[in-house]
């Protein structure tokens, strides 16, 4: 003789119950796109004199390794991490901004020429346009992208324009964003420009080992110490 089936317990649904779980996720989704919204969009500023020259050259020197590694996204987020930390800006913004750094940096490495490598300035104008947002110090966001594209050519190109150019153009770069006068930043630009012309020879001579890389941190660090005192001096 067969026996009986156990019952299934039927759940009922409770519309209260079912109602409120839907306010909840209602409620935090419109939470999360506010704080998205103040996050983007609420005015503030902040001194870009206030960094840290250390994290910036660790940061620095791992953006190098993964520009020339061509690691796109490991840019991008060490980017953000950058404009978070170093210049301020909030979480979502941050990422923004690193976008268009990250855009500009990878359609330069892609060009062949001038006329190519023309193309990375509209990203490094928007990029600089939103610094000058919420700088505190007043730069012309336009003429910095322009000086900042121009010593990328330089390096690129340093066999033609020689190691004293990228020096100056360095220093005027800088010099333009916090608006002090170009020979208080030759020290920086010529440490920077070090690890540039160190990076490039290993480069070319069979590879860049971790302690040349450290090596290259540590003029970056020297760099951007002395950056930071002539901008708070």
């Amino acid at each position: 003789m067969m026996e009986p089936e156990p019952k299934v317990a039927q759940v009922e649904s409770n519309p209260k119950n079912e109602l409120k779980k839907r306010w909840v996720i209602l409620g935090a989704v419109f939470a999360l796109l506010v704080w998205g919204a103040i996050d983007l969009h609420k005015p503030h500023t902040a001194d870009l004199r206030q960094f840290n020259p250390h994290e910036v050259a660790r940061l620095d020197n791992a953006m190098w390794r993964s520009y020339y590694a061509r690691e796109r996204l490991k840019l991008f987020l060490q980017l953000a991490e950058l404009m978070r930390t170093q210049y301020h800006f909030p979480y979502l913004k941050s990422h923004v901004v690193a976008f268009k750094a990250a855009r500009a940096a990878f359609v330069f490495k892609d060009g062949q020429n001038r006329q190519d490598y023309e193309r990375a300035l509209p990203y490094l104008i928007d990029f600089y346009r939103d610094i000058r947002k919420i700088s505190r110090i007043p730069f012309n966001e336009i003429r910095t992208a322009q000086l900042e594209l121009e010593w990328w050519i330089v390096h690129r190109e340093r066999a033609n324009y020689g190691r004293e150019n990228l020096e100056q153009i360095l220093a005027e770069t800088s010099a333009e964003l916090y608006q002090i006068p170009v020979d208080r930043m030759m020290d920086y630009a010529w440490m920077r420009a070090e690890a540039m012309t160190l990076r490039d020879t290993k480069a070319l001579n069979g590879g860049v080992t971790e302690e040349d890389w450290n090596r290259i941190e540590e003029l970056l660090r020297a760099s951007w110490q002395s950056l930071w005192q002539a901008v708070n001096s």
